[in-house]
């Protein structure tokens, strides 16, 4: 069966990428090609939606795509818990589609965070630097936040790690206890790097993006899943068979 996905995002670098693979592939069509300050109308009729556009946008176009009863796949950074649990609210008790949240299409990335939540409960001291093109608009990355907050849950009765003078903006923004420290930098596509500190040694789990390629076989994978998706799923990691917890 083929299904027709309107992209909102559509001429962003993502959504070009994205736009271009579902006209390559044999199973999507492109329905809509909509700008993310356009009117959302046009994602009328589709069979799916695809959001790549900004955080500020993002929530309503999810919401737009539920009212109309269109399955939604979110590639946008800034989805924090706060906002996820708006959608559980809106799909209801029963939800007869599905949104899948992914805050990284990369399956390395995708297998860096997973490796991170197993090391986390072993080492007291945590901190992540995440860089990103100077034009990505949010920092922390929405990798870099589902990355801490898997470690933090995986540490489990441990608690928060030792994250001394918190105070000082320099030491990054805490996330699960975790900082994290983020750079605009043109020259860069994505990096992060999680350091552990321990006893005499320290640990190093490193991710860097050189290509937008590796994100297409993750965009493919998702929208394949999406038409049998009920309710709310983040990350490409449960999608893979590995939910990113230890």
């Amino acid at each position: 069966m083929v299904h027709s996905v309107a992209v909102v995002g559509a001429t962003g670098r993502m959504g070009t990428l994205a736009t271009r693979l579902i006209e390559a592939s044999g199973d999507f069509t492109v329905h809509a090609r909509i700008g993310s300050r356009d009117p959302l109308d046009a994602m009328q009729g589709a069979d799916l939606l695809l959001d790549l556009t900004l955080p500020a946008v993002s929530p309503d176009v999810v919401s737009a795509a539920i009212e109309r009863g269109i399955p939604a796949l979110v590639g946008t950074s800034g989805w924090t818990s706060e906002r996820l649990g708006r959608v559980r609210t809106q799909l209801g008790d029963d939800p007869q589609l599905g949104v899948i949240v992914v805050p990284n299409f990369s399956l390395g990335s995708v297998l860096a965070t997973r490796l991170a939540a197993l090391a986390a409960p072993w080492f007291e001291s945590i901190e992540i630097i995440e860089a990103h093109h100077a034009g990505k608009s949010d920092s922390p990355s929405g990798t870099a936040i589902r990355t801490a907050e898997l470690m933090a849950e995986s540490r489990g009765e441990r608690g928060p790690v030792a994250a001394p003078h918190a105070d000082q903006r320099a030491r990054g923004q805490q996330v699960g206890s975790i900082p994290v420290h983020s750079l605009r930098l043109d020259g860069v596509l994505a990096e992060q790097q999680v350091i552990f500190g321990g006893v005499g040694e320290t640990l190093r789990v490193s991710h860097q993006t050189v290509s937008d390629a590796s994100y297409e076989a993750g965009i493919l994978l998702a929208l394949r899943a999406l038409p049998d998706t009920r309710g709310l799923v983040v990350g490409l990691d449960t999608l893979l068979g590995i939910d990113g917890r230890p």
